[in-house]
């Protein structure tokens, strides 16, 4: 699985609160959620986010409250992926649950700069900045892993399987 595309910059700590604020939580709907994405970070991000964009962030990406929310805000909002020092446990869960593959680079959240474009190569952990021709490394996503991702998460993967 190869992804490319231009990256959002985000700091530490990033919780789920400010990646899909407490108020939008009355919804379970992707689209409305995506229209709300960071938006008490950067008020315009919803709207300056495109389709095949990436996010790239510091350490304990995801804290806070175990909603499945925010990764679906993600997605919803055509992100295809994160890369970050780290990643809280049950947002890392959640995240591959609905399929959205995320990236651990310390390397990478350091020296990425927002804007620059990226290219990740999932089978081989190789993370590549196209703006300033340099390579980093990550864990590869596992086959069965990009299998459930390609499904479109768990649920999905597991109707397949059971063919229902």
């Amino acid at each position: 699985m190869i992804i490319k595309g231009k990256n959002w910059k985000f700091g530490n700590d990033v919780d789920t609160d400010a990646i899909i604020p407490a108020r939008y939580l009355n919804t379970s709907d992707p689209k409305e959620l995506a229209k709300h994405i960071m938006e008490d970070a950067d008020k315009d991000f919803p709207n300056k986010v495109k389709a095949g964009d990436v996010i790239v962030a510091g350490k304990n990406f995801g804290c806070g409250s175990s909603r499945e929310h925010a990764p679906i805000a993600i997605k919803a909002a055509g992100i295809q992926a994160v890369i970050a020092k780290s990643f809280a446990r049950i947002f890392y869960r959640n995240a591959f649950n609905i399929g959205l593959p995320i990236f651990e680079s310390e390397e990478a959240s350091e020296k990425i700069k927002e804007g620059d474009e990226i290219e990740i190569d999932a089978d081989k952990g190789i993370i590549k900045n196209i703006t300033k021709d340099e390579t980093y490394k990550a864990n590869p996503i596992p086959p069965f892993m990009q299998e459930l991702i390609a499904s479109g998460g768990l649920v999905e993967w597991t109707k397949k399987k059971l063919k229902i």
